[in-house]
């Protein structure tokens, strides 16, 4: 009883996708390396990593020139659901993955900090100083206190402002 194709995933030298793409082609692998488009060039949506698409035999992938190794699962490679592969695809437009926009905070909406020495903590976001950063309010040692970080670094807790 052969196996059913499934789709696995191998990990590339640094930005040596492509190389890896058209080894494994010539091998007679499909393959998918999704793209993002950042500023004015394609980007790997996973940089370092490429889908392989395996039909019968996986050892040729694993010592194809450029692959570092596969996520394995025990003795055998792990397996990605045809699924998430499908969504992914599905999001493509003109050979280009099209991600979600990021929430955007209002002034006055609770949020939690993702990074740095206030991880976890509860706030109030106050709106942006600067084009990269964002200024909230934490309530540290009993007082409220201005806190100024890098974009990104929060994210809201519901979508309701608190009104002051």
């Amino acid at each position: 009883m052969s196996e059913q194709p499934y789709w696995t995933v191998a990990v590339a030298m640094s930005q040596r996708e492509d190389l890896v793409t058209g080894h494994l082609k010539r091998e007679g692998f499909e393959t998918y390396v999704p793209k993002v488009r950042e500023e004015k060039r394609a980007a790997p949506l996973f940089p370092g990593y490429l889908m392989v698409r395996v039909l019968v035999r996986w050892y040729p992938i694993r010592w194809c020139p450029g692959v570092l190794r596969m996520l394995m699962n025990g003795d055998k490679p792990a397996k990605l659901s045809d699924a998430i592969v499908d969504e992914i695809k599905g999001r493509e437009v003109r050979g280009f993955v099209k991600l979600p926009k990021a929430p955007t905070l209002q002034e006055g909406q609770p949020v939690r900090v993702l990074t740095g020495m206030f991880t976890g903590r509860v706030g109030v976001f106050q709106g942006m100083s600067g084009s990269q950063r964002e200024r909230v309010l934490l309530d540290l040692l009993g007082q409220s206190v201005p806190v100024v970080m890098p974009k990104g670094s929060v994210e809201p807790i519901n979508e309701r402002p608190i009104s002051r």
